[in-house]
């Protein structure tokens, strides 16, 4: 959320454990792609002509698999990231032990840069060299434009795992459930979900609502439109 206290409690509290980057953006990307892939399947088998058990048992395998696969990506691709970080931390380490003097000019640049000067500057980068965790975190930031939080590779598997699932299986729930006109369910159905999802979307954006759903939805209407397009050209 946006809006938090400011008391003196409040803010300690809320600096010295920062949330981080957190996993809205791993969630949407499991939940869009989750939609997409698993309605192209039942958009293009379903334009082959094919049975609707076909479709279930593709649609499941792309969940599972595709949503794993995914959840799996996101884990190193996040994990290349904290050893990106662990690396540059240590490399910055060795920088203070081996050219303080150096590595105290970056501070006072960075800091100069922010807006600090004179005898106030001199005062600051002297109590930020004297805690070496404060200055590794400084130097992250200001020379490497990163971010000091460590992201957690785990929980971004995870929380693109779960998006992908819970989304995936929204077009497949007219087959499963033996719906008359499956096709035209499992359509509105994911088109509902493009629509949610970007509607959520919006609550981490300055745009409308309606118009961060309705862009989801063209995105994914697209792909649907594709996939069944495709479909009918192997007929049966």
């Amino acid at each position: 959320m946006t809006e938090h206290g400011h008391s003196q409690a409040e803010v300690e509290a809320r600096i010295n454990a920062p949330a981080g980057r957190g996993h809205v953006r791993d969630m949407i990307y499991g939940a869009i792609d989750g939609s997409i892939t698993t309605f192209a399947i039942v958009a293009g088998v379903a334009g082959a002509g094919l049975s609707p058990f076909i479709i279930i048992a593709l649609g499941m395998a792309n969940v599972l698999a595709d949503g794993f696969s995914m959840a799996a990506g996101n884990y190193s691709g996040t994990k290349s990231e904290l050893d990106e970080m662990k690396r540059l931390r240590a490399v910055e380490a060795r920088h203070i032990r081996d050219h303080p003097e150096g590595e105290r000019r970056e501070i006072r640049e960075i800091l100069r840069q922010k807006g600090l000067k004179g005898d106030v500057l001199e005062e600051a980068v002297t109590a930020i060299a004297a805690n070496q965790k404060a200055w590794i975190d400084l130097m992250i930031e200001g020379e490497y434009g990163l971010s000091a939080v460590e992201p957690h590779p785990m929980r971004a598997a995870l929380a693109t795992f779960a998006a992908f699932l819970l989304a995936g299986f929204v077009p497949l729930l007219p087959f499963f459930l033996g719906l008359a006109a499956p096709f035209g369910w499992s359509v509105g159905l994911t088109m509902a979900m493009f629509f949610a999802v970007g509607v959520w979307k919006s609550r981490w954006s300055l745009a409308p609502w309606w118009r961060s759903g309705f862009e989801t939805f063209v995105i994914g209407g697209i792909a649907a439109l594709i996939a069944y397009f495709v479909g009918t050209l192997f007929a049966v």
